[in-house]
């Protein structure tokens, strides 16, 4: 039986102090997990803690190499991915719908991680998260956050089927897979609000991937049928097939927003259940106006962005550690599952897990 959050009452969330900081950096050393540790340590449960994000990791200007990224501690990374018929294959760039600007070189073995050739595609990046596990087992668990900046491209053979194959074919049993956390339920909502996630030493070695609708996507008038919500439908469909095992990924609900955001969003009430990731700002889930208590009595993963621009905010690259530190205690005091920023030059921070109060 998997360890779920017993209800509390509604948070209030607090301006950090001076004094806050010193007990965040308490909080957070007690809970500091090693960036490469032979083993997780022992914590909550993987909802009921929150560990800390790199926003665009696969940026040359971000890490030198995707291993790099990988060796930072970091709890989430986030991969950009490209689809349309601007170019071929899964492509990985910020700005680029022609072509792959990334760090990932396509290793096949942990002493490829930094050489040869970078600006691969999503494959590439996959073979380097790959070799860089098969080296370093019993890992931290590590969420992969794949935006699809323009969504999937079914009629090009870059949909749901084909992305499951690929994330299936290279990362295969290192993936907690929806299936994984289904058990005996009809419904991932039904499974984590009955049993919870994991706890984080179970998740030792392993990743977890969400998918949120791309920038591109959800700026496109012509393009009514987005990520989440195709990849929702698939995994309802394989569900109802009884072949929801070849389904790698989780779709998240994108964008802070009161009450729960699936009734307004999702039409189709049979697609609800699918969602159990949540996926918006920090300044807006944290500003006053929603009850982050909802998420964490459920057990939901809430991962917030912009970790940084949370009043008063701070630098979004190079904070003092006692002020990142005491803003992921923030934030974890918030029910976050992940903070995120861009604060890939602090490993410190990186690499803790903080418990949720």
């Amino acid at each position: 039986m998997r360890s779920g959050r017993s209800p509390r009452a509604a948070l209030t969330v607090r301006p950090v102090t001076g004094a806050a900081v010193l007990t965040a950096l308490a909080a957070l050393t007690a809970w500091a997990l090693p960036a490469q540790a032979a083993t997780a340590a022992e914590g909550p449960s993987y909802g009921a803690s929150t560990s800390v994000g790199v926003h665009n990791a696969y940026l040359q200007e971000t890490y030198p190499y995707f291993a790099d990224a990988l060796d930072s501690g970091a709890g989430m990374l986030e991969i950009d991915v490209w689809t349309n018929f601007f170019g071929g294959g899964w492509r990985v760039a910020h700005n680029n719908p022609f072509g792959n600007n990334s760090n990932c070189v396509g290793a096949t073995s942990a002493d490829g991680l930094r050489s040869g050739s970078r600006n691969q595609g999503l494959a590439g990046c996959l073979a380097d998260i790959r070799a860089w596990h098969d080296a370093n087992p019993g890992h931290r668990p590590i969420q992969l956050k794949i935006e699809m900046k323009d969504g999937f491209a079914d009629n090009l053979g870059r949909g749901a089927d084909e992305f499951d194959a690929l994330l299936g074919a290279t990362l295969g049993d290192a993936l907690l897979r929806p299936a994984d956390l289904l058990g005996g339920h009809a419904t991932l909502d039904e499974a984590v609000r009955a049993d919870g996630w994991p706890g984080r030493d179970e998740l030792a070695g392993r990743f977890v991937v969400h998918l949120i609708p791309g920038t591109v996507e959800e700026g496109n008038p012509f393009d009514s049928l987005w990520t989440d919500v195709e990849y929702a439908r698939h995994l309802r469909d394989r569900a109802a097939a009884g072949t929801l095992g070849t389904a790698t990924a989780f779709p998240a609900v994108h964008g802070a927003e009161a009450g729960d955001p699936r009734t307004g969003r999702y039409a189709d009430a049979t697609l609800r259940p699918w969602f159990v990731v949540f996926d918006g700002d920090a300044s807006t889930y944290l500003g006053g106006g929603i009850d982050t208590a909802w998420y964490t009595d459920r057990n939901y993963l809430l991962v917030m962005t912009d970790a940084h621009n949370v009043p008063p905010a701070i630098s979004a690259t190079t904070p003092s550690e006692a002020e990142a530190l005491a803003r992921v205690q923030q934030l974890a005091d918030g029910g976050a599952a992940v903070a995120s920023s861009d604060w890939h030059a602090l490993p410190g921070v990186l690499s803790s897990v903080v418990p949720h109060s």
